[in-house]
């Protein structure tokens, strides 16, 4: 029954991050609609919409990477404070390594993508 309440709250903890983040996004890419100035001029047009569908699906997939590498950096931290909060628990020990190992994993794997990303999306933008 214990175990079910952990991972019960651990769950909402994650979820609130998650809601937490997407609405910091979605800020964001409001406060860029209503600030064009601060939006690179190579991305809009006069009317607002992106100038091509290579530069839309770039500004799509970044946003994309960047929002699970964001989650990638909060899992790090999550098993970091499960690893300091474990009281020498081996098994818990155990649990919050695999956490951090696996997180990291996930951010060399979204580094790599962005970069694939960013080479083969990216080789034609400049061109345009």
């Amino acid at each position: 029954m214990k175990s079910k309440i952990q991972f019960l709250k651990q769950a909402l903890v994650v979820l609130a991050l998650m809601v937490g983040t997407i609405s910091m996004l979605s800020l964001a890419a409001h406060a860029a609609i209503l600030n064009p100035t601060d939006v690179p001029s190579s991305v809009t047009e006069s009317t607002g919409g992106q100038t091509s569908l290579r530069s839309l699906i770039l500004t799509i997939v970044d946003y994309f990477l960047g929002f699970l590498g964001l989650l990638a950096v909060i899992m790090v931290v999550y098993g970091g404070v499960t690893y300091v909060s474990s009281a020498g628990n081996d098994e818990a020990v155990g649990k919050a390594k695999k956490i951090i190992m696996y997180a990291l994993i996930g951010i060399v794997i979204i580094l790599l993508s962005f970069v694939v990303v960013k080479a083969v999306l990216g080789a034609g933008t400049a061109t345009e």
